[in-house]
């Protein structure tokens, strides 16, 4: 009972400690005075006040507030204008900048300087005058003040307008500080800009410089562009000095070794008896910084990849290609290495890095595919990732968007005309077909070694058999000789990427399991790829027949492909394009028209040639809609070729429609036919 009776009292207290107090004449007030101006001593009551909750410190005045500003005729009451206040500000950071910027003041008068001497329409003499003027200003401080976004542009004007004898004097003055401005992100142009400007003595001295710095560099994100650009401007015996450093422990310290005539590593690796493995070490210790950071951009990097796969171990090789399958590789391709590392990735590449490739190519396809090098990379993609389904999806919708340039693009048409008629060495010259087939050696399925224990065994199986039969000795040594060389010559064409047929290349590239034939089909014709390139050409037939490209891809596409791979599928389209060709060939001759005939153009008259000759559908169609009756308005010029294709066709077909009305064309002279063609065809 006694405790209920405390919890009971505890709100009256509340209560009356919250009540209303009387004041010391006696009367009540309605709400407490909490706070006084100034406490008293006699209250004791004040000690218990409490400050309420939503009550704050009076703000404190900033000493800037513009009632302690005083103005300038000296009237402290006086506050300042806005105008002034923006006057009096900028005076301040003015100031600052003085004090943390010690050449603040000269930077301004060169910034001056540089509005004027910029300019397009000044004159020579002018601008002369204001580079002498602003050199002089800048002169035994100019390593000083080149970090500078202000300066360092100042400096790049004057070095490009300027007289050999101060630009000179400005080389002689920075090369001493060429490191520390090589990683400065704003003096790194200037050194560019030297390095253009340079004469080959100073160029020497400059690369000469850098020995012994090209690895830190090379790491550097701004240092690695200097590196690369010295690279690119050297000869072969300055690139190979910059290439030496980062090969081997030995040929960074020894001057004198680096100065070796060979190229390839594993040359150097031979003649110099280097321990391949510590080799191996450096590169890696070299390599694996800068695969880190992403600096993949420069071919002196991607040159060095390439050598150091071709003597990497199957681990390290197999590490180095999981690293750089992704987005990582379109940075690369751009260059002739780094578009046969991409290849390299994609065909020694698992499923799964493939995957990785493609996606990272996402939104890159067209730049891709109009790149010289990169087009390669997507050329190979195309020859071995089985992954159609893939392909389709981000390679072949981003294509189709564009066709038509593709077709006339010099790069881009390779990719269609790898579809339309593979490894075809026409459309893809030595080095595409060699690049196609690299491999990495440790991780190739035909080693060397490997091909040299099927000689043996060859060897072995055809003595037992010699023995077994009575083939004579002097003849069992002839056929494992022709063996031999026919092997040795097998595995030279597979390294040089060389083939001694002139029309197709022998050494298909490897890398995926399916049928080549299926694949191709289902890139090409499943995914729809030939029917909107079949309407493309339709559209633009004059234009693709006309242009030095473009005429391969109409052709291809005209012809079916090879194999036959549009028929049966597409023939009414192809019919349809064969009578647009036609149509274009019925054309009036006319001498007061500018533009050119298909029939007299030197790329079009060609190209319809060649259709005549390889494609007999197409010869029937030409010849009832454009030619019958008219051969004698044809029979001379370019158009004349096209006239005795018909003739010279391996079609008894077409021979046969058109042999009544050019035989005598032939016979009297104004139609030429080789001996040859005429030989052959009548047996």
């Amino acid at each position: 009972m006694a405790a209920k009776n405390q919890q009971t009292q505890k709100p009256n207290k509340r209560k009356q400690f919250s009540s209303t107090k009387t004041d010391k004449d006696g009367s009540k007030s309605k709400k407490p005075k909490l706070l006084s101006s100034t406490p008293s001593s006699a209250n004791p009551s004040n000690k218990l006040l409490k400050k309420p909750f939503n009550s704050s410190k009076p703000k404190r005045e900033h000493p800037t507030h513009s009632k302690f500003k005083k103005s300038e005729s000296g009237n402290d009451n006086k506050e300042l204008t806005k105008r002034e206040r923006r006057i009096q500000a900028k005076e301040l950071a003015e100031a600052r900048k003085k004090k943390r910027k010690p050449h603040y003041t000269l930077e301004q008068e060169l910034a001056s300087l540089w509005e004027k001497m910029r300019r397009r329409n000044i004159a020579k003499e002018d601008r002369s005058k204001l580079i002498t003027e602003a050199l002089q200003k800048m002169k035994g401080k100019i390593p000083e003040i080149a970090g500078s976004h202000v300066s360092s542009r100042v400096l790049q004007t004057c070095v490009k307008y300027c007289s050999q004898i101060e630009r000179d004097a400005v080389f002689s003055e920075l090369q001493p500080h060429l490191l520390t401005l090589s990683c400065n992100a704003y003096a790194v142009h200037l050194v560019k800009k030297m390095f253009d400007a340079a004469s080959k003595k100073q160029l020497a001295g400059v690369i000469s410089s850098l020995r012994g710095h090209v690895a830190s560099l090379l790491r550097h994100m701004v240092g690695s562009v200097v590196i690369e650009h010295a690279y690119q401007l050297g000869n072969a015996t300055q690139k190979q000095e910059l290439l030496m450093e980062l090969y081997s422990t030995e040929l960074h310290l020894f001057k004198d070794l680096a100065s070796i005539k060979e190229s390839r590593l594993i040359d150097i690796i031979s003649k110099l008896d280097l321990q391949k493995s510590s080799v191996l070490r450096h590169m890696s210790s070299v390599i694996q910084p800068i695969l880190e950071k992403g600096i993949l951009d420069h071919s002196m990097i991607h040159r060095v990849l390439i050598e150091y796969l071709d003597i990497a171990d199957k681990s390290s090789a197999a590490d180095i290609i999981q690293q750089l399958s992704g987005p990582l590789l379109v940075r690369m391709i751009h260059t002739r290495e780094g578009s046969k590392i991409g290849m390299l990735c994609v065909k020694h590449g698992s499923a799964k890095e493939r995957k990785k490739i493609i996606k990272g190519m996402k939104g890159h396809i067209s730049k891709i595919a109009h790149d010289q090098c990169g087009c390669m990379v997507l050329v190979s993609i195309f020859s071995m990732v089985d992954d159609t389904k893939l392909i389709t999806k981000i390679i072949i919708r981003q294509l189709q968007t564009t066709l038509k340039e593709l077709a006339l693009d010099k790069s881009a048409r390779r990719l269609l005309l790898q579809l339309l008629h593979p490894n075809y060495s026409r459309y893809l010259n030595t080095d595409g077909l060699a690049s196609l087939n690299l491999t990495v050696p440790s991780l190739s399925s035909k080693n060397e070694s490997e091909i040299k224990s099927k000689k043996l065994s060859r060897d072995e199986e055809s003595s037992k058999e010699a023995a077994k039969s009575d083939i004579p000795e002097e003849n069992l040594d002839e056929e494992s000789t022709k063996e031999v060389a026919t092997t040795d010559s097998d595995m030279e064409a597979t390294e040089s990427g060389k083939s001694d047929t002139p029309e197709e290349n022998l050494n298909s590239a490897e890398g995926g399991k399916k049928d080549p034939s299926l694949r191709r089909r289902e890139l090409l014709v499943n995914s729809g790829l030939a029917e909107n390139l079949i309407d493309v050409c339709i559209e633009n037939a004059e234009e693709l027949l006309t242009s030095n490209f473009g005429k391969e891809v109409i052709f291809e596409v005209a012809k079916g492909g090879s194999d036959g791979i549009l028929h049966p599928t597409l023939d009414e389209k192809l019919n349809n394009l064969h009578e647009a060709i036609a149509e274009l060939a019925a054309k009036p001759k006319s001498d007061e028209s500018e533009e050119e005939h298909v029939l007299e153009n030197f790329h079009s008259s060609r190209t319809i040639r060649k259709l005549i000759l390889d494609c007999p559908a197409f010869a029937s169609t030409l010849w009832k809609k454009s030619l019958e009756g008219k051969c004698q308005l044809w029979a001379q010029g370019h158009s004349s070729k096209v006239v005795s294709a018909f003739l010279e066709s391996s079609d008894s077909e077409v021979r046969k429609v058109a042999k009544e009305e050019l035989q005598p064309l032939v016979d009297d002279g104004t139609l030429k036919i080789p001996e040859t063609k005429q030989l052959a065809n009548e047996n």
